[in-house]
């Protein structure tokens, strides 16, 4: 894969660096982990929007709790999906 140079004040790199070392790793392979990290969230904030707007259906919360056994059971939530 080819080098790029990315241009970042003193401070970040800085931060960064030391983030890396406590990690036992380089500010280049951190970077390419944040890089993933940021491009899943992207993805499952997608995924979130697809499917509360999916759930807002009608018949689609019932039908998700019959065939997934609903939510778990915490304080919080009711066994619904919606």
């Amino acid at each position: 894969m080819a080098d790029t140079t990315v241009k970042i004040d003193i401070e970040t790199r800085d931060r960064l660096a030391a983030i890396a070392a406590a990690r036992g790793t380089s500010i280049r392979a951190l970077l390419a982990d944040l890089a993933i990290q940021e491009e899943n969230q992207l993805k499952l904030g997608t995924a979130t929007t697809a499917f509360r707007e999916a759930i807002t259906q009608p018949g689609i919360a019932e039908a998700f709790d019959r065939d997934f056994g609903g939510l778990p059971d915490t304080p919080h939530h009711t066994h619904r999906a919606a």
